[in-house]
């Protein structure tokens, strides 16, 4: 995306909030302008129109010899397709979705309410969701600060650790700090989080100890913290598998009648698993009280995002029943209002919402991957100047009575974290290398035992080199 794509948004519509019990009102949901990736050509953008035109051109005769023969069969659903602009027959409207509609969203393609400069964003159309920060305060925006900058930190000594052979693998989240500290913000205590791996600025939200992730990373345990201690789910490596597990969790905070919500998140590759579209169904059918947060940072590993999908992410829930809504993923004020409206609607029974935050992964998909050979510098250069923290410190500088004194104090608190890392780290014990022909087996097998054998004489031959060099 080209530097000043995120000032302006796309013009066209977003999907307001609506009750799942509305059923005959989703057909008057306005279809959001696509507003794909524009970054230097790299990523075009697909007018809606268009993509179906081409989609529907790109479909094998057969077909489309099926659609039509469909079409005659339902006479009333062509004349609609056919004209599109006008206004479908009114349905007697429920009064869940009379509340939600009172909290239509804003008719805009991306929400933003402060630009890559630090200036604040004051729309009708971002009203929506600007009353949920409207009184912020602050100091409160020095703590978004803070939890960004020690964030970074903390994932940057993780990095380090990685290359020193202290961990034997990590997950990067530069450049996605304002998606999960501006989300994780806005949950409630009750509310119960679910992560992918990458979630460390969630953690760091919801009072979970930065060192107890690093524990799994370097194989000494499968998860250093309890997930009902902050309501913070173990790491899933299992990509998308997560949703599912959120969204039962939230069927079941809806029978328990608890004032709760669940919160999912996950990346734009995991969007295309079966298990993602799955839980986007039971959410909305079972009206779930849950939230979809998927960090779209452009990258499956080396899979861009245009060759995953053929419209933008967040326009998918309308398939399904509830509302997307794509943020600006680096603006930490945007992702909390946005995520406090949706996890709002929530918690009131107004089921599932859709959040896509439009981010950029800045570094590596893992510490395994090289991210330089299947994209360009001047890409990464150019969401370099989206970088969500300098955007925030623009505005603590300009518009607040931010010191240097409180930058100054806060590079002092990251040292101090930084130093923690390394220590704890470098404390914890080695992985035990023959753990994992552990529990394979309830009752054993011998195969399992030939690898073992197998595996322990390879290790011990590296103990005998090194005797042998010594002598």
């Amino acid at each position: 995306m080209l530097a000043g794509a995120l000032v302006t948004p796309v013009a066209g519509t977003s999907h307001p909030p609506r009750a799942w019990t509305d059923q005959a009102s989703r057909a008057d949901w306005p279809s959001g302008n696509p507003g794909g990736r524009t970054d230097g050509g790299a990523h075009v953008t697909v007018d809606s129109a268009d993509s179906t035109a081409a989609a529907q051109k790109a479909q094998p005769a057969r077909g489309r010899t099926a659609v039509k023969k469909s079409a005659k069969k339902s006479p009333g659903k062509t004349a609609a397709a056919k004209a599109p602009a006008k206004a479908p027959a009114k349905a007697p409207v429920k009064t869940a979705a009379k509340k939600a509609a009172k909290a239509k969203a804003p008719q805009s393609d991306l929400v933003q309410l402060m630009t890559p400069e630090g200036e604040r964003v004051r729309t009708a159309e971002n009203a929506v969701y600007d009353r949920y920060v409207a009184d912020i305060t602050d100091d409160e925006l020095r703590a978004l600060y803070r939890d960004m900058v020690l964030t970074r930190r903390f994932d940057a000594e993780a990095t380090a650790l990685q290359r020193q052979g202290e961990l034997g693998l990590w997950a990067s989240l530069l450049g996605q700090e304002a998606a999960q500290i501006g989300s994780g913000r806005a949950t409630r205590e009750d509310d119960y989080v679910f992560p992918t791996y990458r979630e460390h600025g969630v953690a760091w939200c919801r009072g979970v100890d930065p060192t107890n992730l690093l524990g799994m990373f370097r194989g000494v345990n499968h998860g250093g913290w309890d997930p009902n201690s902050n309501n913070f789910h173990l790491y899933t490596i299992v990509i998308g598998s997560q949703t599912l597990h959120a969204t039962g969790y939230a069927m079941g905070v809806a029978k328990d009648g608890a004032d709760s919500a669940v919160i999912a998140y996950f990346g734009d590759g995991a969007s295309s698993q079966g298990d993602v579209l799955e839980a986007f169904n039971f959410g909305a059918v079972y009206n779930a009280p849950v939230v979809f947060f998927c960090q779209n940072n452009q990258w499956a590993i080396s899979e861009p995002t245009e060759r995953q999908m053929r419209v933008p992410l967040y326009q998918r829930a309308q398939g399904f029943g509830f509302p997307g809504v794509r943020v600006d993923g680096n603006d930490v004020l945007a992702c909390l209002a946005v995520t406090r409206w949706a996890l709002d609607r929530a918690r009131q029974g107004e089921g599932p919402a859709l959040i896509e935050a439009f981010t950029y992964r800045m570094g590596a998909h893992t510490t395994s991957d090289d991210p330089s050979k299947y994209r360009s510098d001047d890409e990464r250069v150019s969401w370099e100047a989206k970088d969500p923290i300098l955007r925030l410190r623009a505005y603590l500088e300009s518009q607040t009575d931010t010191d240097e004194g409180f930058f100054a104090e806060l590079d002092a608190e990251s040292e101090t974290l930084g130093k923690r890392v390394r220590d704890v780290v470098r404390a914890m014990p080695d992985p035990d290398l023959m753990a994992i022909f552990e529990n394979v087996y309830a009752d054993g097998h011998a195969l399992v035992d030939e690898e073992r054998a197998q595996f322990a004489a390879y290790q011990a031959s590296f103990a005998d080199e090194a005797a042998g060099e010594g002598a």
